[in-house]
Parts: C-alpha cells; structure tokens; sequence
C-alpha cells in the first residue's frame, strides 16, 4: 500500500529539487538562444538560413506525426482508442505520448543526437514533445499542480553513458522539464550493462532488458513520467515502468520524441 506521508515528502523533494535547477536551467537556455542568435544559424535539414531555431518552419510542418493512435502505447488506432494488444495484455503503463513517428527525417536528427553529440538538437527534440503534450493533454498550468508529474530520463548505463559522453534522454527531459515547468529527476537506476536493444531481433528485447532497471528510493503516490527519445518495441520503457510501479508509482506514462511504427505503417 501507498504511504501518504511518504508520497508527500517526496513530491515535496521533487519540487524543491524542480526549484533548485530551475534557475540555472533557464539560464543555460537564455545563453545557448543568444548564440543562436548572434551567430548564423542554418535549418539542421535543408541548410535553410534559420533566426534561431533549429529545424525552419517549412520542415518543422512536413515531419511525419502520428494522428490516430492507441492512447496507451502510441501505435496506430482506429480512431485513437486502446488497440487490440493494450486490451488483451496491458502494458505496464497507463499511457504513451509520441510527438513524431520514427520515420525520415527524424529518425536522422534524432540519430544526430545520440551518435553524432548534436546536444542541440535535445532542444528540438524537448520542444516537439512540449508542444504535443501541450496539444493533447491536460492545459499545461494544470500540470503544473500541487502534485505535477515527474519527469524521469530513461537510464544508461554509466559504462555506455561514460563511452558515450551524455544521456541523450536526460539532455530531453531536462530541457522538456523546464519548458513544461516540471520537475526532473533521476529517480531509476540501470543495475545491469544490457547489449544494445537495436542489436537484437524484436523478439529478444523483452529478455534483454528484463529487471535492467530499479528504483533510487520509493515512489510512492508519483505520477512518474518517463522519457526517452524513441520508442521502438516498447520493452525497455515497459522494464522501467514496472521498476517505478514496484517503488510505489501511481502512475506511469512514456512520453517519446518519435514512436517506431510497424513495417507496414511507416
């Protein structure tokens, strides 16, 4: 069972912690805008002269989105209701927001980030997921509640996230967080290195990932929002969320930049 008092200090750790980082959050954002806008910028996709954004408006506008889709794991639906395989198996969470499909050109710009150290282009990534979620939820002040979600970057391992230099979903969410106005924290751990999940066939990503991920310290009552940059099978983002249900979670969403659709669909 849930433990109020336990639940309240953490939200309260959590917003204090949303607080404390805030601040310098903002300023490193205020810093990088005025780079933007003091040097020449060009659009990450078509070399297009841009003022300060990353991707121009004309390629923001035609990058492949997601219209009717399953509420609880972003695949295609029929009119946006729970697909056949959440209701016959339901995942281990309650539901999936995806601002992109995973298709040409995001797939490059989100492969620019996580192998080629674009860190700027987290921001992009964290402003299409701000304004999706924007877009199909709750009004943001209304997230920005007594008790606001949690946004937990997905975890790399620290040999994987030594070799590579960041966490490209911590670059995300941090940004995202600050966006959104919501609190970020690191609230899962990886306790074990796991092959690369875009090594292996489909159907051994389950078994890969199993209890790959724990809990720093109970959850008890959060809304836990977990974030990454791409959803592929869903196995990795389903073996945290059932890490954080196990810490208490109430409630536990996966909000991705891009959603891979199967061969068919995409």
């Amino acid at each position: 069972m849930s433990n109020p008092r336990r639940a309240t200090f953490y939200n309260a750790i959590a917003q204090g912690a949303a607080l404390a980082t805030r601040a310098a959050q903002t300023a490193r954002w205020q810093a990088r805008l005025q780079a933007r806008r003091l040097l020449p910028q060009s659009c990450a996709l078509c070399a297009a002269p841009t003022p300060d954004a990353l991707v121009c408006a004309a390629c923001a506008a035609a990058l492949p989105t997601l219209r009717d889709a399953c509420p609880r794991c972003a695949l295609p639906s029929t009119a946006g209701v729970p697909c056949g395989a959440c209701l016959a198996q339901p995942p281990p969470f309650d539901a999936t927001i995806a601002a992109h499909a995973y298709a040409f050109p995001v797939d490059r710009l989100l492969q620019a980030l996580k192998y080629n150290g674009r860190l700027a282009l987290a921001d992009w990534a964290a402003a299409a997921l701000a304004a999706r979620v924007r877009a199909g939820r709750v009004p943001p002040a209304a997230l920005a509640g007594s008790s606001p979600p949690l946004l937990v970057p997905l975890p790399l391992a620290p040999a994987r996230q030594r070799q590579r230099g960041f966490n490209q979903a911590q670059e995300i969410a941090r940004e995202l967080g600050r966006l959104l106005a919501l609190p970020v924290a690191p609230a899962l751990l990886r306790t074990r290195t796991t092959p690369p999940q875009a090594d292996l066939p489909w159907a051994e990503r389950v078994r890969n990932v199993r209890g790959a991920f724990a809990a720093r310290d109970r959850l008890d009552g959060a809304h836990v929002v977990l974030v990454d940059d791409v959803m592929t099978t869903g196995a990795t983002l389903a073996a945290a969320a059932t890490a954080a249900r196990a810490a208490g979670a109430a409630r536990v969403e996966c909000w991705v930049v891009a959603r891979t659709l199967p061969q068919a669909q995409s």
